[in-house]
């Protein structure tokens, strides 16, 4: 469903804080964005990076910060959608990183579900993938 235009700049607002919170390396930042539910769920980009509850997540992030050095995340399209207190959120971004001295960049894919509770958005569930490669069409 189409968003309003207030729904849109209010998860567009939690959108890039989380990005610059992970850019930031700043976990109370980015936790502050996911609700605090025993189901709420995040996929990462691992095989075996499925974080359910804030305590997982909360892991995820700190174990993603000890792999890479200057963590960035970039949006390039973001689609948002919602219906009442649920927006879904559809992103095309290129994630960075530093591993071993060597500045990174990887397109990546986000699919994110929030809920407004109050007058904040929440992020309750989340989905980080990158494109399989292999798979060029002209």
């Amino acid at each position: 469903m189409k968003v309003d235009s207030v729904t849109e700049k209010a998860v567009k607002a939690v959108l890039d804080k989380f990005a610059e919170s992970y850019a930031r390396r700043d976990l109370k930042s980015a936790m502050s964005l996911i609700a605090p539910d025993d189901d709420v769920v995040i996929y990462g980009t691992g095989a075996d990076e499925k974080r359910v509850g804030q305590e997982a997540i909360k892991t995820q992030f700190e174990r993603d910060w000890a792999q890479i050095e200057d963590p960035g995340l970039e949006y390039n399209w973001i689609s948002i959608s919602a219906a009442g207190n649920v927006a879904w959120v559809a992103i095309d971004a290129v994630l960075k990183a530093k591993v071993d001295g060597q500045n990174l960049k990887f397109q990546s894919r986000i699919t994110m579900v929030l809920e407004k509770r109050g007058d904040r958005w929440l992020i309750v569930q989340g989905h980080f993938s990158f494109p399989d490669q292999s798979q060029f069409f002209d």
